[in-house]
């Protein structure tokens, strides 16, 4: 097949915060570096959800007069709660005795989604060539095995991967560094972490699921600029998870809840979990005469330091969550993501100018308060493997006591997908039914998502073996894909008494939870065709 070859000095795949930041950098440092973006979504922003509450301080560094800039980081953090919940009671626990990394008094409620499309305008003014709709397919590798580029999406085939008279090729986009910046569970860079070997010695990645819905509140609910965090019910004593309530201007509360994918019972249903969190009174009294506007999930990566992959290889880097560069104690990964891309940045420009080695950015990583923020985060998430109470107070140890600097760092023994009971050893969770109020389903949740792929084309979730999901998976764990997937793309079907496994490709938000709970690793989120997917507003 005979592709389109473009040529750049630097091509960055996805337009999250940590690739951009690493394409403005690379234009403040050289404007005569040739740089591109690419981007899976319709546009930029389009496939990005956190919570946020923004740290600004990569922000700060990179562009320092953000502020006059018509920056879209303007709701200042003014009030900060954190409450324990029982099943109908709560308790507030005192802001000032929480770690230090947990107080978000400097900090700022913004939609991460609008900050990337105004760093996309920075990066567009700057030179830097932006292709929303483009996703990257595959990787490109020259004959010595050093990473030569990607390929972007074939477009225009059916679902048997026949061409269709629309059809397209890819095009090859060549360059002297690819960085992979894809966010959480990228498809790209898990194969990279395979091929080079990067998770050599490192302990196995740690990711949750985060759901995230926005809502118009009544007025006199509102609080603009207040934080609040709950954790405790829904979930039981051994499951680690908790919510996020952020209260962001024009009276809207971003509302979320964090489920760790390392749970133990098959039957839990991390959307099920969250939407039952809202029946809480100390929660559905702020919902009261609200409506519900709009709705995501994505993973992330929650494994710190010990779980974090070499991120250079030849002739290419991975940052961000791409990576696993988020803090969790902080609940924050944009800062570090943004952090890991200024490194990134001035590692490219000391390789194109001086020749030197790409491993310079792990020397330079370590050197970085980014390093230095992970490594006293290190030991939060796997102190959460003894329990809810235990993790907490171990956490205060940790945090409050000794600041990160215990002289010993836990360790992360299983990968989620490795922790799943068998269901006929665990508790099945009855679920109430939506009542379309406070608590809705996976239908209409998805509807909000705008979530569109075109239908004739190759499922872009692939099984490497068709049978496991009913000759293993049912069996044994009644078939989990029906639960952890926050979009319901995964069925199991009766026809004429059989069960069958049926994949609803059109709802996938690309969430990758699949990708990584799966308890055989059978399913593989692969990219879609060029623009499919949500389209995330302020999310």
């Amino acid at each position: 097949m005979t592709r389109e070859v473009m040529e750049y000095d630097v091509v960055i795949v996805g337009g999250g915060p940590s690739g951009l930041a690493t394409a403005i950098k690379l234009k403040q440092l050289n404007s005569e570096i040739n740089v591109c973006v690419l981007e899976k979504g319709a546009e930029i922003g389009s496939h990005i959800l956190s919570g946020n509450v923004f740290e600004t301080r990569a922000l700060d560094e990179l562009i320092p007069n953000w502020k006059e800039l018509n920056s879209p980081v303007k709701t200042k953090v003014t009030k900060e709660k954190f409450l324990f919940l029982g099943k109908k009671k709560s308790l507030s626990w005192p802001t000032w005795l929480l770690p230090k990394v947990q107080q978000n008094h400097k900090n700022y409620i913004i939609s991460l989604a609008n900050l990337c499309r105004w760093l996309a305008e920075q990066a567009e003014a700057l030179g830097v060539e932006i292709f929303p709709g483009f996703p990257a397919s595959e990787v490109l590798y020259n004959e010595d095995g050093s990473v030569k580029g990607v390929v972007t999406q074939d477009m225009g085939l059916d679902k048997n991967g026949e061409k269709k008279d629309s059809f397209e090729p890819g095009m090859e986009l060549h360059a002297k560094v690819t960085v992979f910046s894809e966010g959480c569970r990228g498809h790209l860079g898990k194969n990279l972490i395979k091929k080079f070997d990067l998770s050599n010695g490192k302990n196995p990645q740690q990711y949750g699921i985060g759901f995230k819905e926005i809502w118009k509140l009544d007025e006199k609910n509102h609080q603009e600029g207040l934080v609040m965090h709950t954790a405790g019910w829904p979930l039981d004593n051994n499951t680690y998870g908790g919510s996020f309530i952020y209260h962001a201007e024009n009276k809207e509360v971003y509302l979320g809840y964090v489920i760790g994918l390392d749970y133990k019972n098959p039957h839990l249903s991390p959307f099920d979990e969250f939407q039952r969190f809202k029946t809480h009174p100390a929660i559905s009294k702020m919902l009261s005469g609200g409506k519900r506007i709009s709705y995501g999930a994505r993973a992330l990566i929650e494994g710190g330091i010990q779980s974090l992959p070499k991120m250079y290889m030849p002739g290419a880097l991975l940052i961000g969550c791409d990576a696993g560069t988020l803090n969790m104690p902080k609940i924050k990964g944009s800062h570090t993501a943004m952090k890991s891309g200024l490194i990134a940045a001035e590692t490219i420009f000391e390789h194109l100018k001086d020749k030197k080695d790409l491993s310079i950015y792990e020397e330079k990583f370590k050197k970085s308060w980014v390093y230095e923020e992970l490594y006293a985060a290190r030991n939060v998430k796997p102190s959460f493997s003894w329990g809810l109470i235990l993790g907490i107070i171990f956490t205060g140890i940790d945090q409050i006591l000794f600041r990160g600097k215990l002289p010993f760092t836990l360790k992360h023994k299983h990968a989620d997908h490795e922790t799943l009971k068998p269901a006929n050893e665990m508790p099945v969770i009855d679920y109430p039914k939506p009542d379309n109020i406070l608590t809705f389903d996976k239908t209409s949740s998805v509807y909000l998502t705008g979530t569109n792929h075109e239908d004739n084309q190759p499922v872009h979730l692939k099984l490497k073996d068709a049978d496991l999901p009913i000759k293993y998976n049912l069996e044994k764990y009644d078939e989990p894909a029906q639960r952890y997937c926050p979009a319901g793309v995964y069925e199991v079907q009766i026809e004429n008494e059989v069960p069958k496994f049926v994949i609803n490709a059109q709802n996938c938000i690309h969430c990758k939870t699949c990708d990584i709970k799966e308890p055989s690793q059978n399913i593989t989120w692969v990219t879609p065709e060029g623009s499919g997917g949500p389209k995330y507003g302020n999310m």
